[in-house]
């Protein structure tokens, strides 16, 4: 897997967060949270071109900020000529590919700009193994088929049925890489 941040040239990230009345005081956004994930920003790189945050009962269910306010953080994204938005919260794989399509940019959340700030600093073979892996499991339950074809490919002479989706076969690989780093690992931590 690959930084998401190039050092060459600087991301330019607004910053969104949740304060939910159902979420429990860890899992809630506030002004101290964003300044915190702006630091985060910062140590991989990047620049915050602005912040929002949104107060709700609870998260909708598609947009989780809501249709109106991820309408504006558009708007402040294409006015601050940003790169994505990164939020404080923990998104769902649906959360991210509703925000995304509203949005037109990259949308991460906090996991995984933690997970791109590790990569940038690992320099062991073992550091490096560990986060690639870390970032593959981060990675699986988020894969959707979104820009490519889900129809089924065509399965081989003698095989039955119509084959695998392009969803699955991507699912599959993944396991097969996590095994494998893992299996590498393991011989890394008995040399």
């Amino acid at each position: 897997m690959e930084e998401r941040f190039d050092k060459q040239t600087q991301e330019r990230a607004v910053l969104v967060g949740l304060n939910a009345d159902c979420f429990a005081e860890e899992d809630t956004a506030t002004e101290s949270t964003l300044d915190e994930l702006e630091d985060l920003l910062e140590t991989a790189g990047g620049f915050c071109t602005g912040k929002v945050l949104q107060n709700r009962h609870t998260p909708d269910s598609h947009s989780f900020i809501g249709e109106g306010k991820a309408q504006e953080v558009r708007m402040l994204a294409e006015a601050t000529q940003s790169t994505m938005v990164i939020f404080d919260n923990e998104l769902s794989p649906g959360n991210i590919r509703a925000l995304e399509e509203i949005i037109g940019l990259p949308v991460l959340d906090r996991s995984a700009l933690i997970l791109d700030i590790f990569a940038q600093r690992a320099k062991t073979k073992e550091g490096r193994l560990q986060v690639e892996l870390a970032q593959y499991k981060y990675l699986l339950p988020r894969l959707s088929g979104m820009g490519t074809s889900l129809s089924r490919q065509g399965g081989g002479i003698g095989t039955r049925g119509p084959g695998e989706t392009k969803l699955e076969s991507d699912r599959r690989h993944i396991r097969e890489r996590i095994n494998r780093l893992e299996e590498e690992l393991e011989q890394v931590r008995k040399v």
